[in-house]
């Protein structure tokens, strides 16, 4: 049979580590794919029609076209994934920044949800709940056993409706309930303050669609307040990366006009591309260039960039442009190395295909994939050393994950695989015996903050208290 499929969509160039991707969405004309395999449908169709004729009871068509569909995406790689309405839709809110939900950032600590920041002018942050504070019950639901994300989805919901939380103040030793009515929160994905006298510090925790213009806006406040900036620190620790017109923009805030920010090569024409550091690489549809308020100074203030196993696609992709140009020094620990593009293609109003089609490279030709950015120095999270760190997926830890694209194809290598194995063991074991002297890691951008605090003695020329345990991961070449 020769007929084609055909299939209309949006192309989006990135990934989420996790649940969040890089993405760039733009239309795409419709375009022939190979010839359909009849054969193989049969088949398909034959198992579809005995499940639905001789299983123990009667199943869901449609759930069943679904799963289907499901998997065959999830076999090509971790970050390909078919998104029906419902994942379609949170899909949608985590890069456009907007969900419905009480405003509040969150972590984990003892089992419980704790408020990292409520996000300001939200409904959290009016009711007076605070940093630090945990939440033990949402509605009637104890937190105890739920992981982040069940407890995520608890607390969001339709806009205008109540959800009761029951907090637990540490600082005044007693537990509450607040009542909180849901309504669409806008993240503020970009943070900044002066540190001290000279010296500025900017947070990106993810690239959204707003990332650039609060950037922008950010920075402004910070050259207002300290004109005579010394030195700026750019934290992209556990950034699990967003829109690629924000990574490249942010690159270009600090980079001289034109010089290559990150290129990606793949099957598709689309998918072989040279992204710069020019306002047509970055500027949306209609607008200017969002960079233009931007202090001059910024293009030459000496720059440090955090980063860790949490940095992931787009974030990588800022730290690998300022690293190979030279702009900044990289410092921290080495990334997730996720650096494979996906491509979202729209199959109806309401569901979606994220498909990899390309991989990322830095302006000098490397591979991000399963290998990430190697910091130029490296820090241990704490001033006793790396508590966590060794329990952290990367990139190469992933089932089916893609090689980093160069000649040498021999495979995973067992002996690395098993030591890895044994290492991760072997940390689980002294954080278990452990655990009750353990202390969760301070919050990014505070006094306690270690790497924070040596990033800062970079800047100002004076000693670095360096890893001395740290070592470069190599990349995996993937098992397929």
């Amino acid at each position: 049979m020769g007929s084609k499929l055909k299939v209309a969509g949006f192309i989006a160039i990135g990934a989420l580590a996790g649940a969040l991707a890089t993405l760039q969405v733009q239309a795409v004309a419709q375009r022939s794919l190979a010839p359909l395999p009849i054969e193989e449908l049969q088949q398909l169709a034959a198992v579809f029609g005995i499940v639905k004729s001789d299983y123990v009871e009667p199943v869901d068509e449609k759930k069943l076209i679904s799963d289907a569909i499901g998997g065959m995406v999830s076999g090509l790689d971790p970050h390909s994934q078919y998104f029906d309405k419902k994942a379609f839709k949170e899909f949608r809110e985590g890069t456009s920044g907007r969900f419905v939900g009480v405003g509040i950032e969150i972590g984990m600590e003892e089992g419980l949800v704790k408020v990292v920041s409520p996000i300001e002018g939200s409904p959290a942050f009016r009711a007076g709940i605070k940093t630090g504070d945990l939440i033990t019950r949402i509605d009637e639901t104890a937190v105890k056993g739920l992981s982040m994300d069940q407890a995520v989805k608890r607390m969001r919901g339709e806009p205008n409706t109540k959800v009761v939380l029951t907090i637990f103040r540490k600082a005044e030793n007693r537990t509450f309930p607040v009542t909180i009515i849901r309504e669409e929160i806008r993240v503020q994905s970009v943070r900044a303050k002066v540190v001290e006298p000279g010296y500025g510090w900017v947070r990106i925790s993810q690239f959204q669609d707003r990332t650039v213009e609060d950037f922008v806006r950010r920075v402004e406040e910070l050259y207002k307040a300290e004109p005579q900036m010394k030195g700026l620190v750019l934290d992209l620790r556990n950034d699990p990366g967003g829109l690629l017109d924000g990574a490249v923009a942010v690159s270009a805030a600090f980079l001289p006009e034109n010089v290559t920010v990150v290129s990606t090569n793949g099957q598709l024409a689309d998918s072989r591309a040279v992204f710069k550091a020019a306002p047509e690489f970055y500027a949306r549809r209609g607008g200017g260039d969002p960079l233009r308020r931007l202090p001059a100074a910024l293009k030459n203030v000496p720059l440090v960039v955090l980063v860790n196993e949490g940095s992931a696609s787009a974030s990588e992709i800022v730290a690998g442009a300022l690293q190979d140009h030279k702009r900044a020094t990289i410092m921290g620990s080495q990334t997730f190395g996720k650096g494979s593009v996906q491509t979202v293609r729209q199959l109806s109003a309401d569901t979606a295909l994220k498909i990899t089609t390309a991989r990322y490279y830095t302006p000098s030709g490397r591979s991000i994939q399963a290998k990430g950015i190697v910091p130029d120095v490296w820090l241990d999270e704490t001033a006793d050393g790396n508590v966590f760190s060794a329990l952290r997926t990367r990139e190469a830890d992933l089932e089916k994950h893609l090689s980093d694209g160069s000649a040498d194809k021999e495979g995973r290598d067992p002996a690395r695989d098993k030591a890895r194995a044994e290492e991760r063991k072997k940390a689980e074991e002294q954080l278990a015996r452990q655990r009750e002297a353990l202390k969760p890691l301070p919050e990014f951008g505070s006094a306690e903050d270690f790497p924070l605090q040596q990033a800062l003695n970079q800047l100002r020329g004076k000693p670095v208290i360096s890893s001395k345990t740290a070592s470069e991961r190599k990349a995996d070449t993937g098992t397929r």
